[in-house]
């Protein structure tokens, strides 16, 4: 439930869209919204300049973005100023009904980013995207004042100051392919933390995820891996979070376990009962590799964590009902 609206002034559009159904459960608070103002010939070059705000009931994310038009064979250039702050629950967060949500510890992250994306023309199938941006990351608690340490007296930074500064190069290689009976999916990100100062966080970090999709008759069989890891300097909140959506179902963000390393694979296979029901069997697996005693600044309570679940699940509209197990 909700509202939009767009107005237009002069070249430029602005999309508002207001989300009321959170009122039900927080009267008193700010509702969520979005704001997007476009801008398709800026300086009267074809500049772009596109302006995003969503605020949510606990998270706030800024997005500004520039694009100067260059030919297609040439990398698309994007100057990116982005602002941000969220509740950090992967590491940080309380587990909740028996480990099956996560709740805030009390451990916010504001983040400010600027920097410049290219983007490689796509070809046969494959895209990648180049960026090297500074990061900002200064934790906060609920009231907003900056902290260096949790609840539980344990650092929240890399630094154990208020705050982590980092200049990152990306490299983002993606594949999909698709037709009626199948898909596939592939993606990898390669971080490289510069050591421009000698503060500054210098590391490597890569991840990947591997997606397969085909038809089985009427039901559609689904299945995915993701792995990663990260060497060098780190934050807590840098840390591979087991548990979740996308994840091991079933359990919180990072309720199995955190880790510099992780590998998570996932298998649905959802099958129509009727027009207006579906039904899915999925198994979910998550292992932290052995390396969640090495994320700093926190506790590892189950060294080598890894979980499997399973599940069947009836989903009806958007609603899930059913019974999870692990």
């Amino acid at each position: 439930m909700g509202a939009q609206k767009s107005i237009h002034a002069g070249k430029a559009k602005i999309d508002v869209n207001v989300d009321l159904t959170h009122k039900l459960c927080a009267a008193l608070m700010l509702s969520p919204f979005s704001l997007c103002i476009k801008h398709p010939n800026l300086f009267g070059g074809s500049e772009k300049l596109d302006v995003f705000w969503d605020k949510g009931l606990y998270d706030t994310n800024i997005l500004v973005a520039y694009r100067r038009p260059r030919p297609e064979w040439l990398p698309q250039q994007s100057f990116v100023l982005q602002h941000s702050v969220s509740p950090e629950i992967g590491v940080h967060g309380l587990p909740i009904d028996n480990f099956s949500r996560s709740g805030s510890g009390g451990v916010n992250l504001c983040r400010t980013s600027v920097g410049l994306d290219l983007c490689e023309p796509a070809s046969c199938n494959w895209s990648s995207t180049t960026s090297i941006k500074f990061e900002h990351v200064r934790p906060v608690n609920d009231e907003g004042r900056a902290i260096s340490r949790d609840l539980d007296g344990f650092a929240v930074t890399c630094s154990g100051g208020p705050h982590d500064s980092m200049v990152v190069l990306k490299q983002e290689t993606r594949y999909a392919k698709a037709n009626d009976n199948s898909f596939s999916r592939f993606s990898l990100q390669i971080e490289q933390g510069l050591p421009v100062l000698s503060r500054w966080l210098v590391f490597n970090r890569f991840k990947f995820v591997g997606t397969k999709g085909i038809k089985l008759g009427p039901g559609f069989l689904l299945t995915s891996v993701t792995g990663g890891s990260i060497v060098g300097d780190m934050a807590p909140h840098q840390g591979f979070a087991i548990g979740g959506i996308g994840s091991v179902r079933g359990y919180g963000e990072g309720a199995v376990g955190t880790g510099r390393s992780c590998l998570v694979a996932n298998t649905e296979l959802t099958f129509p009962l009727s027009k207006m029901l579906e039904g899915a069997v999925f198994m979910d697996y998550g292992s932290d590799l052995g390396s969640g005693r090495l994320v700093p600044g926190t506790i590892c309570l189950y060294p080598g964590a890894f979980c499997l679940t399973n599940s069947r699940l009836l989903r009806s509209f958007s609603s899930d009902l059913g019974m999870e197990y692990a």
